[in-house]
């Protein structure tokens, strides 16, 4: 890793009324690591990322992002178009809910091809030929780019996204709870493929999962929240081996160890 964060979120807040969403949140992360946000339900963890990731405004607080030309960008004071060409070309975000992050009207192709086409990619031939060398690594067959998305189980559908979102390089991909509702056998093989794929990329990704198990195999670091705030974080390993919160301790004795 670098010296230099890939992001600092310093003193992140949002409010909705007095209803606490996330406050006072503040860490760094680093090219190429893997940060996985858990917590029970309601606990913030998806409010946080939605203001990281900017689809939701915080109340109070700041994200900086290293950009490509080496400077800093309070991605607040970006404006709209710049924050779309982000979210387009060097970040990725994979919803829980496949159907959320892909056009299901058109074709596996297409979906991946409109990320080539937003940074400007025009020729169709090498558009189908990178679409197809992206469907097989997500182990998709190629002879389905011309299906259309509704047309695959719900596992193939994630991994569509995936293939969607990384097709154009980007160097953060946020994941909200990737595996949820997916039936077992199917989370382990996504899990496998995501690994890998973070692995030869080199990417950040910050992940959202209510499921310890993903969070170990998945991330290099944790942080675990409750009630809004973040009451424990570090290594993965030493977080999940040896918590030092009672509530972290109770998450843990609550799962079969992996």
């Amino acid at each position: 890793m670098t010296e230099i964060p890939l992001l600092k979120v310093n003193d992140l807040s949002k409010f909705y009324g007095s209803r606490i969403g996330c406050r006072n949140v503040s860490f760094e992360l680093w090219p190429g690591e893997v940060l996985a946000i858990v917590g029970e339900s309601g606990s913030g963890k998806t409010t946080l990322l939605n203001c990281i990731s900017t689809r939701l405004m915080p109340t109070t607080g700041s994200v900086e992002y290293h950009m490509r030309d080496g400077t800093y960008r309070d991605l607040y004071h970006m404006n709209e178009a710049e924050r779309r060409f982000l979210m387009r070309t060097d970040w990725g975000f994979v919803h829980q809910n496949p159907a959320d992050g892909l056009r299901m009207t058109v074709s596996a192709g297409a979906n991946v091809g409109e990320r080539l086409m937003a940074i400007g990619d025009r020729h169709y031939g090498k558009i189908r030929s990178t679409a197809i060398d992206w469907l097989e690594r997500v182990e998709i067959d190629a002879d389905r780019i011309d299906d259309q998305p509704r047309a695959f189980s719900g596992g193939m559908r994630q991994r569509l996204q995936i293939a969607r979102n990384l097709v154009t390089g980007p160097r953060l991909v946020f994941m909200d709870e990737p595996t949820g509702g997916l039936d077992v056998s199917v989370q382990a093989r996504l899990l496998d493929l995501v690994r890998g794929l973070v692995n030869d990329l080199g990417l950040s990704a910050i992940i959202v999962t209510h499921d310890l198990a993903v969070a170990r195999l998945l991330s290099h670091r944790m942080m675990v929240m409750k009630d809004g705030l973040v009451i424990e974080q570090g290594l993965t390993d030493r977080v999940l081996d040896d918590p030092r919160e009672p509530y972290t301790q109770l998450l843990v004795s609550s799962i079969l160890q992996v």
